[in-house]
């Protein structure tokens, strides 16, 4: 369909558009009806006036004729040719001007529609008066959306003036409960695409409107999906240039968990020596769980909004005993204070000195070449004291912490072992 208002595409929101040659209509003020209500209005008022034109120019001709008998009626009367958006009325008038006759043929005209010729112009009879219905439609560019008023007589040539902006764009279709509809007819003469479902079909007729359009293609239209309309360049002639693209919309609730790192806890025991250490309570790392919105489109991520974060499970701290006791740095020493912690004093201390002097010398690397005994309590072997710690072989706690062992297990104090190594020359 022919549209004599072509015009550069509005870069600014809510914009009202005309062209050089097209004034805009003077004092008629705007409905509250949308264009298209305003234009099926105007379709059923001028086929009411075409089913009765012959009758009316009838009458006025009869009267006419009888009143001056000289003046004939064919010299006023016009018969003009009335397009609104696509919808072609032939319409028979006394109107001297281009507003008289849409007036006579009860068409309303807003301050964003365009007229031509231009509603101040003289009428002559057989002239085309053309009526574009300015709509108000969402643009979409990139991802960015702003409302601007077109005149364009479907969604294929809207998209074509609108591709001047560049980058993605698109008319999105406005949404209620499950219908989704748009100011415009997507393709007055042609087919149109349909993307949906991760499929594309092709509708035969592009003018009967998107909810029409969606129920033949078996399409139902969930609460929160997108419908957009947008222009492809056409494989063939004939082909579909417009594509109608339904975007499936899920919105939903998903939570992450991360680590929240347990602390140490150092517990002072003063029984034990600064070396000496021991973990009382393991430690556990604790979970904080993040809930997000989640808005999918198509099954792809669009965007998460943080919706709350807290810590669902609290760590527990390691807890460590650590001596404070300076360990005493003579082997004697030493072993004089581990035995009297077995409550070995007095005679018992001093029968363990003696043995342990027979023997080692309290000497911690000791080594027997002819038995391989080892270490201040001479061990047979030495690895026998690995029991009590890995470094048995340099270590002389460990050692007398072996040897204070097999001494109670074998000879019950350290004066019974005293008394067999005198007696057998070992013990």
């Amino acid at each position: 369909m022919h549209n004599p208002f072509r015009f550069r595409a509005p870069q600014n929101r809510d914009v009202e558009t005309t062209t050089s040659d097209v004034a805009p209509v003077e004092t008629t003020p705007e409905t509250s009806e949308t264009p298209s209500r305003r234009a099926a209005r105007t379709a059923r008022t001028l086929r009411a006036t075409r089913r009765r034109r012959w009758s009316i120019v009838g009458a006025a001709t009869a009267v006419v004729l009888v009143g001056s008998g000289a003046v004939a009626y064919g010299e006023a009367s016009k018969t003009v040719t009335i397009d609104v958006d696509g919808e072609v009325m032939t319409v028979s008038t006394l109107a001297g001007s281009v507003s008289g006759a849409l007036d006579a043929a009860g068409v309303d005209v807003g301050t964003r529609d365009q007229v031509a010729p231009d509603p101040g112009s003289a009428l002559d009879d057989g002239d085309e008066v053309v009526v574009r219905l300015g709509k108000k439609v969402t643009v979409q560019t990139d991802g960015e959306q702003s409302d601007v008023w077109l005149t364009a007589l479907d969604a294929d040539e809207a998209l074509e003036t609108l591709a001047e902006r560049g980058g993605d764009v698109r008319l999105v279709a406005s949404r209620s409960g499950e219908r989704a509809s748009l100011d415009l007819r997507l393709d007055t003469d042609g087919p149109v695409n349909v993307v949906a479902d991760g499929g594309t079909t092709v509708a035969p007729d592009g003018s009967i409107g998107i909810p029409a359009i969606l129920e033949q293609q078996g399409i139902e239209l969930g609460e929160l999906d997108r419908v957009s309309v947008q222009r492809v360049d056409a494989p063939e002639p004939g082909a579909p240039t417009v594509s109608l693209v339904v975007q499936r919309v899920v919105v939903e609730q998903q939570q992450t968990t991360t680590p929240v790192p347990h602390g140490t806890v150092q517990q002072p025991d003063d029984s034990k020596y600064t070396d000496e250490s021991a973990v009382a309570q393991a430690g556990a790392d604790g979970v904080t769980t993040t809930t997000f919105e989640v808005t999918l489109v198509d099954g792809v991520e669009e965007s998460r909004e943080q919706l709350s974060e807290e810590v669902t499970t609290a760590p527990v701290d390691e807890v460590v005993v650590t001596g404070t006791q300076e360990r005493p740095k003579d082997p004697r020493a030493i072993g004089q204070a581990m035995a009297a912690a077995r409550g070995w004093t007095g005679s018992q201390w001093t029968c363990l000195e003696k043995l342990w002097t027979k023997e080692s010398n309290w000497n911690p690397t000791a080594d027997n070449p002819t038995s391989s005994a080892y270490g201040i309590p001479q061990s047979l072997p030495g690895s026998k004291m690995a029991s009590k710690g890995a470094d048995w072989a340099t270590n002389p706690a460990t050692q007398i912490a072996w040897g204070l062992d097999y001494i109670a297990g074998s000879y019950g104090s350290p004066c019974g072992a005293w008394s067999h190594s005198q007696a057998t020359n070992w013990y």
